[in-house]
């Protein structure tokens, strides 16, 4: 399954009346060299096991929800490569899906934003709105398993 996203730093926190919130705590199983992403993740009472592939724009990904007894077993396994965020999942007036992410702990303040698309003429076709800021698709320093193993890069907020 690929996944096609665009990522950016924010300018302005948006109005987030008709977002959702949902907290998320992630580690990385993976050291940070290997080619392949290998993530634990709990959403709310959810969990589950990703696998990443590439990197950019159009990434290879792969998730399945695991029980929380799974999760339990492999988490201290991220010892080192780990970060909390809080996501808030909202509609764009032009009908794109968007997720953005408030980091917590050693990464505040720290917020960005993304949106997937069906498709790379979608994601190329795209015009963010006012509020978004920088983009940084292509930075791997703004990566979530960089973030999780370096903390902010320097500039970053």
């Amino acid at each position: 399954m690929k996944e096609i996203e665009r990522k950016y730093l924010v300018a302005e926190r948006p109005d987030l009346t008709a977002a959702t919130a949902t907290p998320v705590k992630q580690g990385y199983l993976t050291a940070l060299e290997d080619s392949t992403e290998l993530r634990l993740r709990q959403k709310g009472e959810r969990f589950f096991l990703t696998q990443k592939g590439g990197a950019g724009r159009v990434r290879e990904e792969r998730e399945a929800e695991i029980t929380r007894t799974v999760y339990e077993t492999f988490w201290p396994g991220t010892e080192g490569r780990r970060l909390e965020k809080t996501r808030w999942t909202g509609v764009l007036a032009d009908g794109w899906g968007y997720e953005f992410d408030i980091f917590e702990g050693t990464l505040a303040p720290l917020q960005m934003v993304e949106v997937e698309f069906a498709d790379e003429a979608a994601a190329e076709a795209f015009v963010p709105p006012e509020w978004f800021g920088r983009e940084v698709t292509e930075d791997k320093r703004f990566g979530n398993k960089s973030l999780a193993v370096h903390g902010l890069p320097e500039g970053a907020v």
